[in-house]
């Protein structure tokens, strides 16, 4: 197993190469900034799918929605900056908002965001897996096995380390945003020379029957689904070179420019072109096809779509680490997700998230527009709280030039809210199951909370606890036949200085009982052995029982009882499938007995 540990994941590092772990910008913006860009191969297509409701007329619209779409994005890149520099040790939301706003609504922010990294691994890999069934339509029948793979490949490459993560994912990142302006480069190029028909698409402008304000914010709404992912980076500031929030600012910049540049390219052509979402075929790749037709450019595009979108996920293997390492220091979620593995990465958090993503792949078979909506609203909810929790800062603290960060907050606020609102108003059948796990999730975990504080309390030395002395002890030593294990038990039985010994024979045959005791009192005369006959071929109520006994008259004395249980090993692991594990059951059940102490003495086989 070591070895095979190794070649999955390399070799342990030294806790003095954590440095070397961290990302310089370039890598960064790869590693983190996968999501939000992914999100432009399907953020478009959400638009376009509220707006077909009406009719294929209706698609000039998504001009205008983009720019409010952009609107938002300004909005949040703007805000999230300065979240980097207000809170330079991460935690994002989760943190803006316990700070500003109150311990409930950083929870909810905080609980909000770890599903909602476990859904953009689910969402990311599901619509990767869309568009290479969509260039190979043979293969939509293995969507759930081929995402399960992908899932498995990342979980890995994540636990090799942040670094090496970043140098494998950093190219096709890149080579995404390549493509994409090719396609966009290329698609501008061929309107501007008139090879693209005016007749594919309405003017914009055109009065059309059946549009609502209301079916605009729902098409908004939708379409804000490609700013999922925006909020990484504030998560991620650790994972920065020095000096980190200068260099996790420049990242974001940088990642806000790319993605306005893609989402406005691609919301373009598709209403130029006038496109329309098919269930088996992206948008993209519809308009991939219609620029270049289906040759090798085109199979290049949705192989670099497909990867971005696969990749995407690394997002939240990045930033959930780390925002449970934020809730374990504060005591919500179990401290495990505070420990580094061997490449020094927080390999609890990425093996969790690996495995409840596939678990939802296999739930919901791989349907990304199922898990969208739920995706989106649950990062909104975060969006919403953090910008009300810098509101309520700058209103407090009323630093220099505080006004019009009041102002950029207040307007992503609104806008967040809205599109919160518009999601539980519109979709309201596929994101209901979040007013049912925020409260769970909340009370989860205050209970984590309330139990590593009774935990605290009395195992401080200032406790007032008394103290029992302890005058003797009283040994009991379940033996099961005369055997070199038992005779190993016993001998440390009796360096132990103890009151008493008592081995403790439990028979389910009255013949097994006077023939075992004949034999004892030949080969350990010493050594007092009770047999406790089971009637009903069950070893540990008897053994409780007699227990129970021994620990009243012992208590009465002030001694303590000591289970000294013995075990053989066996040389090779899998031989204990051939054996019951009677001392494991009997160890597992006394641990949960007060004031009863439990030995297991091993007895290492050779062969």
């Amino acid at each position: 197993m070591p070895a095979f540990k190794r070649l999955l994941i390399g070799r342990p590092l030294k806790s003095t190469e954590l440095g070397e772990q961290k990302l310089n910008k370039k890598k960064a913006l790869a590693i983190l900034s996968s999501d939000a860009l992914s999100s432009v191969a399907y953020g478009p297509e959400q638009i376009l799918l509220v707006l077909m409701t009406v009719s294929a007329a209706a698609f000039w619209y998504s001009v205008p929605i983009g720019i409010g779409v952009l609107i938002l994005l300004c909005a949040l890149i703007l805000s999230y900056r300065q979240i980097i520099f207000a809170y330079p040790h991460g935690g994002g939301a989760y943190v803006v908002s316990k700070n500003n706003l109150g311990v409930y609504p950083g929870l909810i922010a905080g609980g909000s965001l770890l599903v909602d990294y476990i859904l953009t691994v689910a969402v990311s890999v599901s619509a990767g897996t869309d568009a290479i069934t969509s260039a190979f339509p043979s293969l939509h029948e293995y969507t759930v096995p081929i995402a399960v793979v992908f899932v498995l490949l990342l979980t890995i490459l994540n636990l090799r380390g942040v670094t090496e993560s970043a140098s494998v994912l950093a190219y096709p990142v890149y080579l995404f945003v390549v493509a994409l302006f090719i396609l966009i480069g290329t698609g501008i190029y061929r309107i501007a020379t008139g090879e693209v028909s005016h007749e594919l698409h309405t003017p914009v402008g055109t009065p059309i029957a059946g549009i609502s304000l209301f079916l605009l914010l729902k098409a908004f709404a939708s379409g804000s689904s490609a700013l999922t992912g925006v909020e990484a980076i504030s998560n991620a500031i650790p994972n920065f070179k020095d000096p980190a929030p200068n260099n996790a600012s420049r990242t974001l910049m940088a990642m806000g420019a790319l993605l306005a540049v893609l989402f406005s390219g691609i919301v373009f052509l598709a209403y130029y072109y006038g496109i329309s979402p098919m269930h088996e075929v992206t948008v993209v790749s519809q308009i991939a096809e219609e620029t270049f037709g289906r040759n090798a450019m085109y199979f290049f595009i949705q192989g670099a779509t497909a990867l971005i979108l696969i990749l995407a996920a690394n997002t939240g293997y990045s930033a959930f680490p780390l925002l449970a390492v934020n809730l374990a220091k504060d005591k919500f979620i179990p401290r495990m997700f505070t420990v580094r593995g061997d490449r020094l990465g927080y390999s609890n958090g990425i093996i969790s998230l690996g495995l409840l993503s596939i678990l939802l792949i296999i739930v919901f078979q791989g349907q990304t527009e199922q898990l969208i909506p739920l995706y989106a609203v649950g990062v909104f909810i975060p969006f919403t709280l953090s910008q009300s929790g810098m509101m309520v800062k700058w209103i407090r603290e009323k630093p220099q030039g505080w006004v019009g960060k009041l102002i950029i907050n207040t307007t992503g606020a609104v806008i967040c809210l809205t599109v919160t609102l518009m999601f539980f108003i519109t979709k309201f059948a596929q994101v209901w199951t979040v007013l049912l796990f925020l409260p769970v999730i909340v009370y989860v975990f205050h209970r984590i909370k309330k139990h590593y504080e009774a935990v605290g309390e009395q195992l401080r030395l200032a406790t007032c606890e008394p103290v029992t002395p302890i005058e003797g002890n009283v040994i009991i030593v379940p033996v099961s036949g005369i055997t070199h294990v038992v005779e190993h038990s016993l001998n440390y039985a009796r360096s132990l200085s103890a009151e008493q010994i008592i081995a403790v024979y439990i028979p389910f045959e009255r013949e097994d009982e006077a023939r075992f005791e004949e034999k004892w009192s030949k080969w350990m005369p010493d050594i007092r052995l009770v047999t406790l006959h089971s009637p009903y071929r069950s070893i540990i109520q008897p053994l409780s029982k007699f227990i129970d006994v021994v620990h009243r008259k012992a208590s009465e004395n002030n001694y303590q009882v000591t289970v000294v249980i013995p075990q053989f090993i066996p040389k090779k692991g899998w031989h204990n499938l051939l054996h019951n594990q009677t001392s494991f059951l009997i160890r597992t059940y006394l641990l949960y007995r007060k004031d009863i102490i439990i030995t297991t003495v091993p007895y290492h086989l050779k062969k």
